[in-house]
């Protein structure tokens, strides 16, 4: 497993925007409805893309909380992987970065819906 996850530079302040408009909860509430918006658009990412490690840090605890295991079983079936895979942060941080770069794109473009508003229109599109 891993013990944190640093975000890239650039979604330092991604993640903090993201949380002031869309008022859903905490920074890393934000970072975990990234890491599954990505892992929900069904793209394997490659780790050749991995971006430098200079922004947020969460630990596994706050990132994941007590539902880490689940998380992470996500990630291994996308990738088919077994959870003790070295790869996996690596992965978790790709994904983070990547939801937290889409979603910041979509946001921009919600006009004037709120948070949840969004993201019930995000499920809502997913299940159809």
């Amino acid at each position: 497993m891993f013990n944190s996850i640093k975000t890239s530079r650039e979604n330092k302040e991604r993640v903090i925007n993201l949380t002031r408009k869309l008022n859903l909860g905490a920074e890393n509430v934000i970072a975990r409805i990234a890491f599954a918006y990505s892992l929900s658009m069904d793209r394997k990412l490659s780790l050749d893309d991995l971006s430098d490690a200079q922004g947020k840090e969460y630990s596994r605890k706050v990132l994941f909380g007590e539902y880490a295991s689940f998380y992470i079983a996500m990630l291994c079936t996308h990738y088919n992987l077994h959870k003790s895979d070295r790869d996996i942060p690596k992965l978790v941080k790709l994904h983070i970065d990547d939801g937290l770069e889409t979603l910041s794109k979509e946001v921009e473009n919600m006009g004037g819906s709120s948070g949840t508003d969004f993201l019930i229109q995000k499920i809502e599109s997913g299940l159809s």
